[in-house]
């Protein structure tokens, strides 16, 4: 009770008036205490000053209690207010309190004010505490509807024993309920769930239920209208006090997202296109060369074959020969073209058991011709066996094409030293395939290391940023990671790691 309790004071009669303060301080409290007569003067005091505590007699001369009792109500509706009258009949005093008094107190018993005032005090704190949890939770709940509109998130409950289901106004939204409507499974089922997903769907909600455990779904909506809506499902499990299982949770209006990722995948898709096919035209003189050798070697064998059967008498045996290697080396021609090809062709992403070493050895013929152009050495390290991968076979010749061009470039203007390339195949530490492109060119600088993957970033002069962002977005859609190094004291080295295929056998180089 040490802090000051301000209070307006309703009282004609100043002596009274003291009584009253006296009484107070002497209960402890320190009193500062404005004391009026008039209406205009209660009025004014009101709208002016902040009180704790109204006292008013019941009856002034140009004033009564009653009529101050309302004003107070009407603009100070917080404030306790107390009668302290010397006349206050059992009628005036019930109608007083169903107005709005918090109480009264006969001035022949004011012994009374003291714990009607500490009553009155602690009952407006309990009711100012409450009014700003009301108005907190109102807030919440205002933020909270606002923010699941905006970010098209409902909330629901879910209580399996009873079948009670609970949705907030947004889920009624993303569902397209009436909100008169009581939602049901049987409901929801009939009228939104996607036909397709209807059976996944009820093995997802029998098995919530059965299990009590938290669940993650993802299903489909179809509309009244026909249109399809993706929705996702993340609920946490709570059991109350009779072991009855409750489900609290989120419902996600993903469409726009699922639509979205889908145009994303598209124009990567259309990127990755492009690259690959510029790339074929930067080695055009390796596909070339590639294609030369065996077709060079088909022609001369059939000129030796024509040799042998013109021969008196013909020799059928080296003909015969001949022929074979014509065969072998055709079928040669054919997978060089068969892979160009296949480079060049545009198509979605083809996960499939793979073989690293096979990959590499591939990609590696188209770049024979510039390594021997560019006059650099390369030297292939491969561990003895090394786990299958799951992989896209085009795409990660891709970024081996890309990796290997980027550093036979990047070479081009050493002149002081031999031009050496490594590549190294092993298994890491975390039990994943790593593949390291090392180079002894002009590097990058240190600040340019995190920028390298950027799309539209590049260290060249004629390039166009977009090789090593292409490579990045295929190693992480493999669901690996790639990064760069710059080597001491010159040139780089690019890494990136692919999960190994489970329960796959090990591959030999």
């Amino acid at each position: 009770m040490n802090s000051l309790l301000r209070i307006l004071h309703l009282e004609d009669d100043p002596k009274d008036a003291e009584l009253a303060q006296a009484m107070l301080e002497t209960g402890g409290f320190a009193c500062q205490v404005t004391r009026v007569e008039t209406r205009p003067r209660f009025s004014a005091s009101l709208e002016r000053d902040d009180f704790n505590l109204i006292l008013a007699d019941y009856t002034l001369p140009a004033f009564d209690g009653i009529s101050a009792l309302k004003i107070a109500a009407e603009k100070r509706p917080e404030v306790p207010f107390i009668f302290v009258s010397g006349t206050l009949g059992e009628e005036v005093a019930i109608e007083a309190l169903n107005i709005g008094a918090t109480d009264y107190v006969l001035k022949t018993r004011l012994s009374r004010l003291v714990p009607s005032v500490v009553r009155a005090l602690r009952e407006a704190t309990e009711r100012a505490e409450r009014k700003r949890a009301e108005e907190s939770l109102r807030r919440s709940e205002t933020y909270l509807a606002e923010a699941q509109r905006v970010s098209h998130t409902g909330s629901l409950g879910w209580r399996p024993s009873s079948g009670e289901i609970y949705f907030s106004d947004e889920t009624f939204r993303i569902f397209e309920f009436d909100r008169t409507i009581t939602p049901v499974l049987e409901l929801i089922k009939r009228q939104r769930i996607h036909p397709d997903d209807v059976a996944t769907w009820q093995r997802a909600v029998e098995r919530a239920a059965h299990e009590g455990q938290d669940y993650t779904h993802e299903y489909r909506l179809r509309m009244p209208d026909g249109r399809v809506k993706h929705i996702h499902v993340v609920a946490r499990a709570f059991r109350d006090k009779a072991g009855d299982v409750e489900f609290v949770g989120a419902v996600m209006d993903v469409t726009a997202i699922r639509l979205a990722e889908r145009e994303l995948h598209k124009i990567r898709t259309d990127l990755a296109h492009v690259t690959r096919v510029t790339s074929l035209g930067e080695l055009t003189a390796s596909i070339a060369h590639e294609i030369n050798q065996p077709l060079g070697a088909v022609i001369y064998n059939a000129e030796a074959c024509r040799s042998w059967i013109n021969c008196d008498p013909p020799n059928m045996n080296e003909a015969h020969t001949a022929l074979e290697r014509i065969a072998r080396d055709g079928a040669r021609a054919g997978e060089v073209v068969r892979r160009i090809r296949a480079l060049a062709k545009k198509t979605d992403t083809k996960m499939a058991p793979l073989d690293l070493h096979e990959i590499l050895s591939e990609a590696l013929t188209f770049v024979q011709h510039e390594l021997l152009s560019s006059r650099v050495a390369l030297r292939v390290e491969r561990a003895s066996t090394l786990p299958v991968i799951l992989a896209d076979k085009v795409q990660l010749q891709q970024v081996i094409l890309n990796l290997v061009m980027n550093g036979i470039e990047a070479m081009q203007p050493i002149t002081d030293r031999p031009r050496q390339l490594l590549i190294r195949l092993e298994q890491d530490d975390a039990q994943q395939a790593r593949v390291t492109v090392t180079d002894c060119g002009v590097g990058f600088s240190a600040d340019d290391a995190d920028r390298l993957f950027n799309t539209f970033f590049t260290t060249k002069s004629s390039g166009m940023g977009m090789g090593l962002s292409i490579c990045r977005s295929i190693i992480e859609l493999h669901g690996g990671r790639i990064w760069a190094e710059a080597n001491v004291p010159r040139g780089a080295t690019i890494r990136f790691t692919l999960p190994l295929h489970p329960g796959a056998a090990p591959c030999s180089p």
